[in-house]
């Protein structure tokens, strides 16, 4: 194995104890179709993978610098970005973690999200958030109240569940609560954006 292999290996990798399994982590890397894509891309280079989740992937055997250059280069055709540096790995599971918890769990956590996001991690939240505004420009926080927002608007067009429903599946103090956050994100009331969206909707199906 070269230097540079080595070198390669320590800034993108981790390799557990238990298994000799290798994890690569990729940018932009969040639906379905990008699982898909990425397995494929695994599959045409020859190399075997145990899981293949959003912004990660566990393989069986080591990568050579020719399979990783060209797994990065076909990756970026369709947008997603093989991570080489140990920051930009560790901001893309921040976010990772994130998107998973409020995104595709059923239920947010009953913890504190500083302390959920620090477990999973396995680092200190105080650096997590240090590094995540350093390089982001933005707190972990913010991030977070982003994402529920997005969340807020997808259950509001689902039309299921009314705002207190809402409210208590997403954990805020109350719905004013909600309204506030939501106004403040989007300069809406979460009324207000439900009827812009309904009307918008009906005006293009009218055309």
């Amino acid at each position: 194995m070269s230097m540079n292999h080595k070198t390669l290996v320590l800034y993108i990798f981790t390799r557990t104890q238990r298994q000799n399994i290798l994890k690569l982590y990729i940018k932009y890397m969040v639906s379905l179709r990008c699982k898909m894509i990425v397995k494929q891309e695994l599959t045409n280079l020859g190399l075997h993978y145990v899981v293949v989740d959003l912004g990660m992937v566990e393989i069986m055997e080591d990568i050579t610098q020719k399979q990783h250059d060209l797994m990065k280069e076909n990756l970026l055709r369709y947008g997603l970005e093989l991570l080489d540096d140990k920051k930009s790995i560790l901001i893309e599971r921040i976010k990772n973690v994130i998107i998973e918890m409020i995104h595709n769990s059923e239920e947010l956590p009953v913890i504190n999200y500083s302390d959920y996001i620090s477990e999973k991690l396995n680092h200190d939240y105080t650096y997590l958030s240090n590094i995540f505004s350093e390089v982001k420009g933005i707190t972990i926080q913010h991030f977070i109240i982003i994402h529920k927002i997005e969340k807020v608007k997808e259950l509001i067009l689902y039309d299921e569940l009314n705002l207190t429903e809402i409210s208590d599946k997403l954990q805020y103090s109350s719905v004013a609560h909600l309204s506030n956050q939501f106004k403040k994100v989007t300069g809406l009331s979460p009324s207000f954006y439900k009827q812009f969206k309904q009307k918008r909707k009906a005006n293009l199906e009218n055309v």
